[in-house]
C-alpha cells in the first residue's frame, strides 16, 4: 500500500512537471494615442487579457474595444465605438502568434523579443512582427511593447470632416504582468 501511494505521488508530480508552462495576464493595460494636426486623442483599457505558453513560444492577447476609456469627451468615445471601430460588429482586438526568439525562460532577465502573428482589428487580420521586451522573473513575466497601427490596413475609414483630428497612424502601448498557471 505504501509503495502504491508513493508511486501515485511520483506520477502526480511528474504529471504536474510535464504540463506546459502557461502564463496568464493578471494585470495588463493597452493604450493608444492619435496625434493628429488639430487634436491629440488618448485612451486606455485595463482589460487586456492574454496567455503565453513558454514551452511552445506561442501567445494570444485580446482586448474588448468598448473597454477603452479616456478620450477628450464622451461623444468622441461614442464615435470611436459606433462609427470607426464598429465595436458592436467587431467587439475585440486580438493578436495571436509566436515569439520569434528562442528564449530560455528559466533565466531571469530583460530580453528584447519579436512577436510574429495575426493582429486583428476591426475584423481585419494582418500578419505583423511586433517588437517588445520581456522581463523574466520567478513565476512571473512582464511584457511591454510600443508600435504603430495604420488605420487603412484594418479598413478603418476616417471621414474628411474630421481628417485633421484623427491620425492615420495610431501609436499603441502594451504593458502586462503574467503569472504562472498550469493547464
Amino acid at each position: 500500500m505504501r509503495w502504491g501511494v508513493t508511486w501515485l505521488l511520483i506520477c502526480y508530480v511528474q504529471f504536474i512537471w510535464s504540463q506546459p508552462d502557461i502564463f496568464t495576464i493578471d494585470l495588463g493595460n493597452i493604450s493608444f494615442t492619435s496625434n493628429a494636426p488639430l487634436e491629440i486623442i488618448k485612451a486606455k483599457s485595463v482589460r487586456l487579457r492574454g496567455v503565453i505558453d513558454i514551452s511552445k513560444g506561442t501567445f494570444g492577447l485580446t482586448v474588448p474595444i468598448t473597454s477603452f476609456e479616456g478620450f477628450n469627451n464622451p461623444l468622441q468615445k461614442t464615435h470611436f465605438n459606433e462609427n470607426y471601430m464598429e465595436s458592436n460588429k467587431y467587439p475585440n482586438a486580438t493578436f495571436r502568434g509566436k515569439i520569434i526568439e528562442n528564449i530560455d525562460f528559466s533565466v531571469p532577465g530583460l530580453f528584447n523579443i519579436r512577436a510574429k502573428g495575426n493582429l486583428e482589428i476591426h475584423g481585419i487580420g494582418r500578419e505583423r512582427i511586433i517588437k517588445g521586451t520581456i522581463d523574466i522573473k520567478e513565476n512571473q513575466l512582464e511584457i511591454s511593447s510600443n508600435f504603430q497601427i495604420l488605420l487603412q490596413e484594418h479598413e478603418i475609414s476616417i471621414p474628411k470632416i474630421v481628417y485633421q483630428k484623427i491620425a492615420e497612424e495610431i501609436e499603441v502601448s502594451i504593458n502586462a504582468r503574467l503569472v504562472r498557471t498550469y493547464q
